[in-house]
């Protein structure tokens, strides 16, 4: 007895036609049209590591600027071991990660020795994240749901509704959040880890075409 033919041997017909042959033909054809339209933004392409490099200076330069401007108490933090980090030569450690924060966002906003900064930048990333910000999670700003809740940013949530309720009852609650609303900071990896990933996003582009000083002085000391 013949069995009847099942959807897939039917699709599997369907694929070995000449009617797919020219549909998946034309298809092609149109992509590649699609692409064509896109490729005149690669002669911008330096934007993209121009943006980057903008975007971080202003990171690094008030983290380091900060570090300098409140050295003893974050020397404290960095070295104590109770309520810090608990470092060793946590005056020293103070030095070393602020001087690279600032020589950083200088090198970064002139595009001098960018992949070579990014990799002292991304080592303070990662201590940062590891020592400071690993034990609260990925959320910078606590939320109550979502995939990287946990049960301290709900813990943190219902507090800070908790608070809400005291300020509208107690306060002028309109005044208090007419330029923002509270927030919890949880202080998670979130920001280091962004920036970690833009850090190497420069190691392996460089500080871009035209913008750069390592552009010009590539072009005048290593020509291609």
């Amino acid at each position: 007895m013949q069995q009847p033919r099942t959807w897939f041997a039917d699709f599997q017909s369907y694929l070995r036609s000449p009617e797919f042959a020219s549909r998946k033909q034309a298809m092609v054809a149109r992509c590649r049209q699609l692409q064509l339209l896109l490729d005149p933004v690669c002669t911008l392409d330096f934007l993209a590591p121009l943006l980057v490099r903008l975007y971080l200076v202003p990171v690094f330069w008030m983290a380091g600027t900060k570090k300098f401007a409140n050295f003893e108490q974050t020397a404290a933090w960095f070295g104590n071991p109770d309520w810090g980090l608990g470092f060793p030569l946590p005056s020293f450690m103070v030095l070393l990660a602020a001087s690279t924060e600032i020589v950083g966002a200088l090198f970064l906003l002139f595009g001098f020795a960018v992949r070579w900064i990014s990799l002292p930048l991304m080592f303070t990333m990662l201590v940062a994240a590891v020592s400071a910000h690993w034990q609260n999670g990925w959320l910078a700003i606590a939320t109550g749901s979502g995939l990287f809740a946990t049960e301290r940013t709900v813990g943190a949530i219902e507090r800070l509704g908790k608070a809400r309720e005291l300020l509208k009852q107690h306060g002028d609650y309109p005044w208090l959040t007419a330029n923002g609303d509270f927030v919890v900071l949880n202080n998670g990896i979130e920001f280091a880890a962004t920036y970690f990933v833009l850090l190497r996003v420069l190691l392996f582009m460089g500080g871009g075409r035209w913008v750069s000083t390592d552009y010009w002085l590539r072009k005048r000391y290593m020509p291609d």
